[in-house]
């Protein structure tokens, strides 16, 4: 158990944090970046830098789906948030 100040996270995790709420731990619970933004009240901009990053350390995947590029959150991404609460 970690005693005393929680140790600081960076956005990208707190954002895949987010993601991992609002239920994109599947591919056919896969978001776009407009709908990510909507569901987690972050600037677009900065959800797709955010998304960049998670996408580069595997954590999301990207998908298109009729043409449009839609993401959901990795096996790896899935631990990455629960190893968070342990």
């Amino acid at each position: 158990m970690h005693r005393g100040r929680p140790m600081p996270i960076s956005d990208e995790v707190y954002f895949l944090c987010m993601l991992h709420n609002i239920g994109m731990t599947a591919p056919e619970k896969s978001l776009t970046i407009e709908e990510m933004s909507r569901w987690t009240a972050v600037e677009p901009s900065k959800a797709e830098e955010n998304l960049n990053k998670l996408l580069k350390a595997k954590y999301v995947e990207e998908r298109i789906i009729s043409g449009i590029k839609k993401y959901f959150i990795t096996a790896d991404g899935i631990r990455k948030v629960l190893s968070m609460y342990s």
